[in-house]
């Protein structure tokens, strides 16, 4: 991984728009500190489309497409994408997977969540559970005391082994059944969002992020950036970003956006 410093200017200035993880890149602590949120604003005010791609619920999404400086938001790792038209005051969802296929899941993950929280001890299920439309997600950092990479391995092997999909993040291990990720839904929401094929415009764009369920994003991206706090997790990326931040977490994300704002000649965020 480069220092972000070593990203060509002419390339920054090429940047059309940013994707973003949410948790511990744009927020820090749990926080979404208010120099982060001027960041955001600030990409979008120089014209850049700025879309959050999270593993956080439904119930958050909806709010940050409706609240946030943003384009769309990616939520549920994958599971669909909201985007708010504010002038028709109407709110688009697009789900890769439909109503009463959402529903069975929901079922078939509730019958999981008994099961690991007993296996694991020390696990929570996260407290935006109640919010999710597509998947599980299991707490063992956000609420409870952070538990070692082998209870976290435990708690991937129980989605693995009961046919779910697992990603890990830097508070949650999300676990959701479906050909899915964050990656396919954000190609998805680039071509009806923004009208643009990522395979043919990946250079133009970036993907910011911080955690094992970025990788996919860090792979398919070939100017991707992760925030400092990335390097805690190396060794278990299956790909890393081409370049890493001085600072960690929403520090880290208003340098990249300090980055390429100032690359275009913009106004940096104050």
């Amino acid at each position: 991984m480069l220092p972000l410093s070593r990203m060509p200017r002419p390339l920054a200035a090429s940047i059309r728009g940013v994707f973003a993880d949410i948790d511990d890149t744009i927020t820090s602590d749990g926080r979404l500190g208010a120099a982060a949120y001027a960041a955001v604003e600030a990409l979008a005010v120089a014209g850049l489309d700025v879309i959050p791609v999270t593993g956080r619920p439904a119930g958050w999404c909806d709010h940050i497409a409706r609240m946030w400086p943003v384009t769309a938001v990616v939520g549920e790792n994958g599971a669909f994408y909201f985007r708010y038209e504010h002038a028709a005051r109407r709110m688009h969802q697009r789900f890769m997977q439909d109503a009463a296929t959402r529903r069975a899941g929901r079922e078939r993950l509730a019958a999981l969540a008994g099961q690991i929280l007993a296996q694991v001890p020390g696990t929570a299920l996260a407290s935006d559970q109640a919010y999710r439309e597509a998947d599980l997600a299991i707490d063992w950092c956000e609420d409870v005391p952070a538990l070692d990479a082998a209870a976290v391995a435990r708690i991937v092997e129980a989605f693995h082994a009961a046919g779910a999909n697992a990603k890990v993040s830097s508070i949650h291990v999300n676990g959701w059944f479906g050909d899915y990720d964050k990656l396919g839904m954000t190609r998805i929401a680039a071509r009806e969002c923004l009208g643009v094929d990522l395979d043919l415009a990946r250079e133009r764009y970036v993907f910011v992020g911080d955690s094992p369920n970025d990788a996919p994003l860090f792979g398919f991206f070939p100017n991707a950036v992760g925030v400092a706090n990335v390097r805690a997790f190396a060794g278990q990326l299956d790909a890393e970003p081409r370049y890493v931040t001085g600072a960690a977490s929403g520090d880290g994300f208003r340098e990249l956006a300090m980055h390429l704002l100032a690359a275009r000649g913009a106004r940096e965020p104050s």
